[in-house]
């Protein structure tokens, strides 16, 4: 065993914490995940446990899922690739470390907070205001020490991981502060429409100015780096990065077809929704030929598979919502499982694979030794693949279910018998991703503590 003082390297404490973290959420998220699909089969599981039932884990799974494992696994990779693009130290490892005890306590008090059943009851944003409140600060801490760092570098061109690391820091900490109305502390929301636009403005920028931009510049680096190619195209970045910028910001009004909405918001959400292809493909042409001809290294990588698999996944999630933004498709479609499942693939599809990526990219490489086992990841690599594919699959039937019945009158009690073998499945599902989860704990915590220079089989 690898001595408790002799964990933590000279430099990349930080990038260390916070894939630390990432794989301790993970665990934790997909368990209370999967409690929460076993309770949609047996609604009467944790009866008499107020703090167990549906309507808070539901929150509960995705705030952990998105702020505990997503967030800062992608952020763990920003901290270690930052430095090696800029050629200098980041800035402060002090304050870096300081910033994850920070994220752990925001995270932890948010688990906590909405177990209890204190919550703003606004979707993505149900955290209380003191938790909203170390989010922004956790962020603030996180943008100074990228913002710093660059301005100490000695690499005077800005690869465009850079450029995606901090645009998704400073534009997370400005929606997050408008979406969560941080200057109302008592309620943390507007009234009537305003709070609708403002919070589905809000709802869908947190996926797509934090998990977007953070995820694109993990596989900008690891990519090209495991295909040893330099990237394509450095045109097609800045072309993929503003027109993210600039059009994904609009789309969170398709939400809100169905509602009295101005005319013209609606029909920004819509055009920059079928929009959104310009910024995806733009990304995706760039990676994909820049692995072209080299897939055989991407499959020798077991990061590069992560991250290559999670760009597959975009393309499937991005086609997908322009699509349900298109109010004929919205009325099967929204309101519905559909919806769940285009959640799914983004979140863990896209932006948890190439998370799970960037940490067995970096994590050797902070420790300067093997990764504990190959097989390990790779088994954790296709139970996460087909718990995500298979949620994709039986979500989009069950809501296509749903929604025809919806639009044909049918009552919800004589649907519902239809749903129950789709649920069974959907738990089933989460099984798989919750042990892989656990596979992916063990794994690091081998490698950090166990592992003492030669990889497992």
């Amino acid at each position: 065993m690898i001595p408790v003082s002799k964990i933590l390297p000279e430099k990349n404490q930080t990038s260390l914490l916070f894939i630390m973290t990432s794989a301790f959420w993970m665990a934790v998220a997909t368990f209370i995940g999967l409690l929460a699909a076993t309770e949609l089969i047996a609604p009467d599981l944790t009866r008499g446990m107020g703090w167990l039932v549906f309507g808070r884990l539901r929150p509960m799974h995705v705030n952990l899922v998105l702020f505990g494992f997503v967030t800062p696994g992608l952020l763990g990779a920003a901290f270690y690739y930052l430095p090696r693009l800029l050629k200098t130290e980041l800035f402060s490892e002090r304050l870096g470390m300081l910033t994850a005890g920070l994220w752990n306590l925001m995270v932890a008090a948010g688990a906590l907070t909405l177990s209890a059943g204190f919550s703003q009851g606004r979707e993505y944003a149900e955290f209380i205001w003191p938790v909203d409140m170390l989010i922004v600060t956790a962020m603030g801490l996180v943008l100074y020490n990228f913002v710093m760092t660059v301005k100490n570098r000695e690499e005077k061109t800005l690869y465009v991981s850079v450029w995606y690391a901090n645009a998704a820091i400073v534009l997370t900490g400005l929606t997050f502060a408008l979406g969560n109305v941080i200057w109302r502390p008592t309620s943390g929301a507007l009234t009537g429409i305003p709070d609708a636009i403002i919070l589905w403005f809000y709802g869908h920028n947190i996926f797509g100015l934090l998990l977007t931009p953070l995820a694109a510049g993990v596989a900008y680096y690891v990519i090209p780096r495991a295909c040893r190619n330099p990237l394509y195209s450095h045109t097609l970045s800045l072309l993929g990065f503003w027109s993210l910028i600039i059009v994904y910001t609009h789309v969170g009004t398709h939400h809100l077809l169905q509602v009295p909405v101005p005319t013209w918001l609606k029909v920004i959400g819509i055009v920059d929704s079928v929009g959104m292809v310009i910024p995806v493909m733009a990304f995706l042409i760039n990676i994909w030929y820049t692995a072209k001809g080299r897939l055989g290294e991407v499959h020798a990588d077991v990061s590069a598979k992560f991250v290559f698999t999670g760009t597959i996944m975009y393309f499937f999630v991005s086609i997908q919502g322009s699509m349900m933004a298109l109010p004929d498709v919205q009325r099967i479609t929204h309101f519905n499982n559909w919806v769940v499942g285009h959640a799914h693939i983004g979140v863990l599809g896209f932006a948890g694979m190439i998370a799970l990526g960037g940490i067995y990219y970096v994590l050797p490489k902070v420790l300067d030794r093997p990764l504990y086992s190959r097989f390990l990841a790779d088994l954790q690599y296709w139970l996460v693949l087909i718990g995500v594919t298979g949620f994709t699959v039986v979500l989009t039937i069950v809501g296509l279910i749903q929604g025809t019945a919806w639009l044909n009158g049918e009552t919800v009690y004589r649907v519902l018998p239809e749903l129950h073998v789709y649920y069974v499945i959907r738990a089933s599902l989460g099984v798989m991703i919750f042990t892989g989860a656990l596979i992916g704990l063990y794994n690091v915590l081998r490698t950090l503590f166990f592992n003492t220079g030669e990889a497992a089989s």
